[in-house]
């Protein structure tokens, strides 16, 4: 048995796995476009997100050259959990029940990933604690895999938004506007947009 470590990644932030999914471009569109087409470029996402690092980043990517074959399969793994996670949420934005095969795959990456979940107290309050397999590439999934079951399970589920652009950008985001009345992935950009449809639409109409 490889040796474990103690995890402490904490998915504080409910946005964490909005942000997994949206490593994909054109979400909803028939033609969606990857972003995570190597296990370095998730290990790099991680990095981003802060849940790896410098030099736990390093290592993975180390031991993902060394173990190649492993390596394709963690990633296969995350995009697995990933369009899990995606579907999930997309179904409640429209008011559908997620498929139990969606649901499945998500209970087991946080069975696997999240061995020995607790609780532990910290300067700061309160964070995850759990068994880590250093030897697992796919581990960084973890606080993933706990902060979309933390998201659907907090008030906060009802506040989970898709960008209305018509072409199929499919983002989620997480709208704390102050009236909940987000829209879009950005207001700049598919919300810019969409105003400029209908405005060249209103010129086109007669009188």
């Amino acid at each position: 048995m490889p040796k474990r470590e103690k995890s402490t990644s904490d998915p504080k932030n409910p946005r964490l796995c909005l942000e997994f999914t949206n490593t994909v471009a054109w979400h909803a569109s028939p033609t969606p476009e990857e972003r995570l087409h190597t296990y370095e470029e998730l290990v790099r996402w991680a990095r981003t997100q802060n849940l790896l690092t410098q030099s736990a980043t390093r290592k993975l990517i180390g031991d993902a050259a060394d173990r190649p074959a492993d390596a394709g399969r963690a990633l296969k793994r995350a995009v697995i959990l990933r369009e899990a996670i995606y579907r999930i949420f997309a179904a409640s934005v429209h008011g559908l029940a997620p498929t139990e095969a969606d649901i499945a795959d998500l209970n087991q990456a946080i069975r696997k990933l999240t061995d020995g979940a607790q609780i532990r107290r910290t300067a700061e309050g309160y964070a995850w604690d759990w068994n880590v397999d250093p030897h697992t590439l796919d581990s960084l999934l973890g606080p993933v895999a706990l902060s979309a079951a933390e998201l659907l399970v907090s008030k906060d589920l009802e506040h989970v938004g898709q960008c209305a652009d018509e072409r199929g950008c499919g983002w989620l985001f997480l709208d704390t506007s102050k009236n909940h009345s987000r829209r879009w992935c950005d207001a700049g950009d598919c919300g810019n947009r969409a105003r400029q449809r209908r405005f060249q639409e209103r010129a086109r109409k007669p009188g």
